[in-house]
């Protein structure tokens, strides 16, 4: 019987980042009775836990890839569910694509180890739409060919395999969840590792020029994190063990058009600059949600609704 998220005590890694914050502010809100978080710290901010951690939330600054963090964590509560939103941002594996790769495999087989040892209940596994790689034809469900592009994405996709693998040798109580390209309120907007809308924001409101890297046509299927979130938190009592799900929207915006559309709301008309396409940059991401709307009622926030909200917050908490 997979335990009720309301009165459980949860463990959530990678919970200080962009998705695993909002995550963890929904499990508050929805009555865990508890809810542990591990971060490295990579690229997640105890900022973005500001209200969770007021609430009773717990945050330990540490790694997953290092067993005895979770030993220790295991050994010190009784988890009955845990969420892995650990990873590493996609523009790191062309930094270091060893780690990146490790990192998303490593995570989670120390996971798997400590939940078929009876550490704890449910696993709910965060995957990512680049395991699909470019569309080989669309929509993209469920069944489509892995095709990673990037160490980043081969590591996903390893990671996919080792859950549904214990699953279906130990009988293990484990899905996936796969979000397209997120975006919202706490993304990472420094460095080489911020996502596209946030780098594009903060540039303009620091006076840059901002960026397209390639065609700008290449094309992604952007999703508002609260309704990814409120996906993930509706499924959890449907998915079947070893199950994937797409959590997408009803179309694709192509970075020029999503530059534009930011431009055009932050009311700047100046230069776009134009760069190299990236290394491995997937062209196409369409994405078929049908299999999520048979499951849930599912809520989603229209584009242009999202982007405005999105840019708000940015320019409320942009220094």
């Amino acid at each position: 019987m997979r335990p009720n998220i309301k009165g459980s005590t949860i463990l959530v890694t990678g919970g200080a980042g962009f998705i695993g914050s909002h995550l963890v502010d929904r499990l508050i809100a929805d009555g865990a009775r508890q809810v542990i978080i591990v971060d490295n710290m990579f690229v997640g901010n105890e900022m973005n836990l500001q209200d969770a951690l007021s609430k009773g939330a717990v945050l330990y600054k540490d790694d997953i890839e290092i067993a005895s963090t979770l030993d220790y964590l295991f050994s010190k509560y009784q988890f009955d569910i845990v969420f892995n939103c650990a990873t590493k941002a996609l523009n790191y594996s062309f930094v270091n694509p060893k780690n990146a790769f490790d990192t998303n495999v490593t995570g989670v087989l120390n996971l798997l180890e400590h939940q078929r040892c009876g550490h704890f209940k449910t696993l709910v596994h965060f995957s990512t739409s680049e395991v699909y790689g470019t569309a080989v034809y669309e929509p993209m469900d469920e069944n489509h060919p892995i095709n990673p592009t990037t160490t980043y994405a081969a590591g996903k996709a390893a990671a996919d395999l080792a859950v549904r693998s214990y699953a279906q040798m130990f009988g293990l109580d484990c899905f996936i969840v796969r979000p397209f390209n997120n975006y919202g309120p706490r993304q990472n907007f420094k460095g080489y590792l911020a996502g596209v809308i946030p780098i594009t924001i903060y540039k303009i409101l620091k006076g840059q020029k901002p960026e397209i890297h390639g065609t700008g046509l290449q094309s992604r299927d952007f999703i508002y994190v609260y309704d990814t979130i409120d996906a993930i938190v509706k499924l959890y009592p449907l998915m079947k063990k070893a199950d994937s799900v797409n959590i997408s929207t009803d179309g694709q915006v192509s970075i020029k058009d999503l530059i534009q559309q930011i431009s055009s709301l932050m009311g700047y008309k100046g230069e776009v600059l134009h760069k190299e396409a990236r290394g491995a940059d997937v062209e196409t991401h369409n994405a078929s949600n049908q299999k999520v709307k048979k499951l849930i009622l599912y809520r989603l926030t229209p584009f242009e609704v999202g982007l405005r909200q999105t840019l708000d917050w940015y320019k409320e908490n942009i220094e």
